[in-house]
């Protein structure tokens, strides 16, 4: 394929992923926006008023950054392992797989789905959390390159989820059992310094704490950990995860028939 070939080929797949997801966008932009409204009523405003402040800022400020962070975790996951999966479930997928399209074509594509609907649900998300609470960004570029850089992680990772699913009960096992607990334990409510040394360690281990205080440094500027390792460590995975959907693409495993 000459390179306008892959263009339309990768723009036809980004564009058939955002439609499907603005289509229904009762389903998928609303609900997000809605439930951390009631996040902000509940935690900011109610519980944060009895808290108090938290790093020097009120509740509300603190626990904003991480409920964003975590709408846009949840939704580039959930566009990307849902839309494949049917796909695959289809036998469209096959279609795609045995056209010249390059595998990197069909993986980025899909990618950019999810990496659209995360940013658009976070993006909504923050204009709903200007109603509790003033947001001043201290380091735009900061806040941004992690917001994107964690979207496309989160993509890949329900790219993977996508392949080795056997079924549509398969597709939530991993949100339900692994990225809800991670993500609530991920420093969304919490400053691990209030932690004993012993679990502040344990939550070290956690990939999402690390997002999530990126994200909070760029905004209000604290963090509990170092924005150097945890970007590092974010592209890491990044580079290990498109490795392996690229190795599952090329090999077909678990795609075609």
């Amino acid at each position: 394929m000459n390179a306008q070939q892959k263009w339309i080929a990768l723009s036809s797949i980004v564009s058939k992923e955002i439609h499907r997801f603005t289509r229904i966008w009762v389903q998928t932009l609303l609900p997000p926006a809605i439930t951390m409204s009631l996040y902000f009523v509940i935690f900011g405003t109610l519980i944060g008023s009895r808290i108090g402040q938290m790093g020097g800022f009120s509740y509300m400020e603190f626990v904003v950054p991480g409920l964003i962070m975590m709408s846009v975790i949840t939704n580039s996951y959930s566009n990307v392992v849902s839309s494949f999966y049917s796909a695959k479930f289809q036998r469209s997928i096959e279609e795609i797989l045995v056209s010249p399209t390059p595998n990197y074509i069909i993986l980025l594509g899909y990618v950019m789905g999810g990496v659209s609907r995360g940013l658009l649900v976070g993006a909504i998300v923050t204009l709903m959390s200007l109603f509790f609470t003033d947001l001043q960004v201290q380091h735009l570029g900061i806040t941004i390159a992690i917001v994107f850089l964690t979207s496309v992680l989160f993509s890949l990772m329900g790219f993977v989820n996508a392949v080795f699913a056997n079924s549509f009960d398969d597709i939530s096992i991993i949100p339900t059992f692994v990225l809800t607990p991670l993500t609530y334990l991920g420093g969304v409510f919490y400053s691990i310094s209030l932690l004993p040394d012993l679990w502040q360690g344990v939550s070290l281990l956690n990939p999402i704490l690390y997002m999530v205080n990126v994200f909070r440094f760029g905004i209000l500027g604290i963090s509990d950990i170092q924005v150097e390792y945890a970007f590092m460590g974010v592209l890491v995975f990044i580079a290990l995860l498109t490795m392996l959907c690229l190795y599952l693409l090329e090999t077909g495993k678990r795609l075609r028939a």
